[in-house]
């Protein structure tokens, strides 16, 4: 099925409606197959959009999965969490899908990506735990060191480890691939750091969500902040973009940008935007979870700040 294109105030930005309501997307992710991938939470589907907004959606096959995540895997399929499912799942790029079920019950499986050691690396935020499962299905599990931590959002960061942002706590972490775990306290109180990426300075980059900040962590961990323009901004997820800048959402309804020199731009839209990513049309796509939309957002475009 093919979305209908709605048109935001500003020029550059395209929002494909989906199929069904309430579909509720969250995560999202570019496929091997030069796709858009992306999960239903309220749906309990997993969708793609082609480039040009062609969508196609794929049931799970057991009832209220809720997946919040999606990655490319190295083995050229997509995998993603299922947080109340408490397994990770993964789907073919022709929508054949396997299902992982958690050693352990209510872990709450939350992000997931590809690690430096061929495997798939996902946090357990109820279960405060780093886990990491094969291509072929085994899991292996780490605990992290005290608890509540409040794992969220995992990447593979340029120094060969994982990098974890820990919201209960105000803490970035580090997990080497054997599970040696580091964590770097944040400088400010309540920042509530969410999601995590690696920029185009060989850093880590970071929202801060309640702190109303955008974090940079180095691998050695030094730590610096930059104040989003707006109070109660509200950044959530982050990406890097075709243009070496940091892209990320802000739950109060804008996209921004962030130049690795820490200068910030921002535009406005209609919605709340989620996921952000780089899609293969070196565009930027993110969900629209409570439009129930994906959007388009092409970095080229000269625009003013809003």
């Amino acid at each position: 099925m093919t979305a209908v294109p709605v048109q935001a105030a500003i020029g550059d930005i395209t929002e494909f409606a989906l199929p069904n309501p309430n579909s509720a997307p969250i995560g999202i992710t570019t496929g091997p197959d030069e796709n858009l991938w992306f999960v239903e939470v309220g749906g309990n589907r997993i969708g793609k959009i082609t480039p040009t907004g062609v969508i196609t959606e794929f049931a799970l096959p057991n009832p209220n999965s809720g997946p919040p995540a999606i990655t490319a895997g190295p083995d050229d399929n997509l995998w993603f969490t299922e947080q109340p499912g408490n397994r990770i799942g993964r789907i073919t790029p022709t929508g054949v899908i396997t299902e992982f079920a958690l050693p352990k019950p209510d872990s709450g499986p939350r992000t997931i990506t590809p690690g430096p050691d061929g495997n798939l690396w996902f946090t357990e935020f109820l279960g405060n735990r780093i886990g990491l499962i094969t291509p072929t299905g085994d899991i292996t599990e780490f605990a992290l060191p005290s608890p509540n931590r409040g794992p969220n959002t995992v990447v593979a960061g340029p120094d060969e480890n994982l990098w974890f942002t820990e919201e209960l706590v105000n803490k970035i972490g580090r997990i080497t691939p054997t599970g040696g775990i580091t964590e770097f306290a944040l400088p400010n109180p309540n920042s509530d750091p969410i999601n995590i990426t690696v920029g185009p300075d060989e850093n880590l980059w970071f929202t801060e969500f309640l702190g109303n900040r955008i974090g940079r962590i180095t691998p050695t961990g030094v730590i610096t902040e930059f104040a989003l323009p707006k109070p109660d901004s509200l950044p959530r997820t982050i990406t890097v973009g075709p243009d070496e800048n940091l892209w990320f959402t802000e739950f109060r309804g804008r996209i921004g940008r962030i130049t690795p020199a820490g200068v910030i731009t921002e535009f406005a839209l209609n919605t709340l935007p989620w996921v952000i990513t780089t899609g293969p049309d070196e565009k930027l796509w993110f969900t629209e979870t409570f439009a129930n939309r994906i959007g388009r957002i092409d970095p080229g475009e000269d625009q003013t700040n809003n």
